[in-house]
């Protein structure tokens, strides 16, 4: 399987973007896991081929884009090298879309966002099968 991280697994539509961050809403699913906080919903209808992804990393913490950047190029790698076990589940019962949003206060080094990533897609291999079966028994 090729380790790519292209256009159609970044999620930048707008409306899914207001979607996963809607305060109160009964999709939106999250949990922490430093240096990070997760969001992800269920897509019952039509559900992309692979989860779209979006990584935030907070302008008020870093200040110069340079940090923000190399914070998001390392999420991204990380990302891109672990996802394998993410995408081997069925499509129906895993999230459909994912926002990771980085919550440390200093620049971290690419081996805590990795072993943070590697925590955070295990935990979302065994999270879905429960959600997805109560969405769509309601």
């Amino acid at each position: 399987m090729k380790q790519t991280f292209g256009k159609n697994e970044r999620l930048c539509n707008p409306r899914l973007i207001g979607r996963v961050f809607k305060r109160g809403s009964t999709e939106v699913h999250t949990f922490y896991l430093f240096p990070f906080r997760v969001l992800y919903v269920y897509e019952l209808q039509n559900p992309p081929t692979h989860p779209q992804v979006l990584f935030s990393i907070p302008k008020k913490q870093f200040k110069k884009a340079v940090d923000r950047n190399l914070i998001r190029r390392r999420c991204k790698e990380a990302y891109r090298l672990n996802k394998e076990n993410l995408l081997s589940l069925p499509i129906d019962s895993r999230p459909s879309y994912i926002a990771f949003l980085f919550l440390a206060k200093e620049i971290t080094s690419y081996d805590v966002i990795e072993t943070a990533m590697k925590q955070l897609l295990k935990r979302l291999e065994k999270l879905p099968a429960s959600h997805s079966k109560n969405q769509s028994n309601s």
